[in-house]
């Protein structure tokens, strides 16, 4: 048993914000200290077989943090020196949000599940922007998820996602047009074939590279498949799928499904493994595998499906900062048992 593992109880007992406000706090506390530097030697996995490239980019390992954790890109480089290969910062959206009213973020602990509508709370494009561009900046690829700002109507998104992107662009090595949040208003209107045509080419226009698209796990197959059209006509980069569900399956326990709001973690495992097999039947560009990643198997089975590299956010939540360094070494052990000489060889095995 480690240490976060003694302190989740006194954690869980917080509300689940507050607990996500002091586990941030702690780990802002150590950047740029000799502690950044120790927790390096201990997390990071060094091997070749687990290095890979997308989208232009080269990953040390194919384990990163998912959009939602360091919304205002404060701990990039402290989450790099925990093991992960790449960091996913935001959503950020033009305006500064001060998201939904509290209580926003539930815990679901017999399903190892969380369901939140936090409604995208964070400082504003104007001051992400800024705050990546003075660094420091990790020796990982870090992303950028731009979002609609709330008070933007849906005709004026592409307008209000480039100001976005204009903002953040010279310090992120990636960008994600997140069109699929289920907590804010306005965007399942995001998702029909028209708005994403006018809201991606306007960035492709501007430049923005490498330039993906987080997609919802509750879109219907044929409205999936329009999105990939768009994906191949505009030549984007990669896909993210998926974001959190507003779907409940019926597994779960706690009394907290009944909460409006996004459900992430275990419960959606499955489901989001089955989406980017469906994804990676139609298209050839990268996937970024994101739903109830929480263990080396879950990661492994999502690489096999087609998913280039995985993201988690939900799986440090309940087994703590050892979770990229776990997930590595597990990966390197089915890697061995398999027969496959890296990482890359991996990716769609089962398809």
């Amino acid at each position: 048993m480690n240490l976060y593992h003694l302190a989740k109880p006194l954690l869980f007992s917080l509300p689940p914000e507050t607990a996500h406000g002091t586990i941030h706090g702690l780990l802002r506390s150590v950047r740029e200290t000799p502690v950044e530097t120790l927790l390096e030697r201990r997390y990071r996995v060094e091997d070749p077989r687990l290095a890979t490239t997308a989208f232009g980019l080269d990953f040390p390992n194919p384990v990163g943090v998912a959009a939602g954790f360091d919304k205002n890109a404060e701990i990039p480089t402290v989450l790099a020196a925990l093991g992960f290969g790449h960091v996913e910062v935001g959503g950020v959206t033009a305006k500064p949000q001060t998201g939904n009213p509290r209580p926003r973020m539930f815990r679901l602990p017999e399903d190892e599940a969380l369901i939140n509508r936090m409604g995208l709370n964070n400082e504003g494009a104007d001051a992400v922007g800024a705050r990546l561009s003075a660094g420091p900046h990790p020796d990982v690829p870090v992303g950028v998820n731009l979002a609609l700002s709330e008070v933007t109507a849906t005709e004026d998104a592409p307008e209000d996602y480039l100001y976005t992107y204009e903002r953040v662009a010279d310090g992120a090595d990636y960008f994600v047009v997140n069109v699929s949040c289920p907590n804010s208003e306005g965007f399942r209107d995001l998702q029909n074939r028209d708005s994403l045509e006018a809201i991606l080419g306007t960035l492709v226009d501007a430049g923005a590279d490498p330039l993906l698209v987080k997609l919802s796990p509750d879109l219907p197959n044929p409205a999936v498949e329009d999105a990939l059209e768009v994906v191949d006509d505009l030549s984007l980069d990669g896909i993210i799928a998926s974001n959190t569900t507003t779907s409940r399956p019926d597994s779960l326990q706690n009394a907290n499904q009944a909460e409006r709001g996004g459900l992430s973690g275990k419960p959606i495992e499955g489901p989001a493994t089955e989406m980017i097999r469906f994804i990676a039947d139609r298209t050839d560009v990268p996937i970024v595998g994101v739903g109830g990643v929480s263990d080396a198997e879950g990661a492994y089975q999502k690489i096999r499906a087609g998913a280039s590299m995985v993201q988690l956010y939900t799986g440090m939540i309940y087994e703590g900062p050892t979770i990229a360094r776990d997930i590595n070494r597990g990966l390197l052990d089915r890697l061995e048992r398999d027969g496959f000489d890296s990482i890359e060889d991996a990716v769609g095995a089962d398809r």
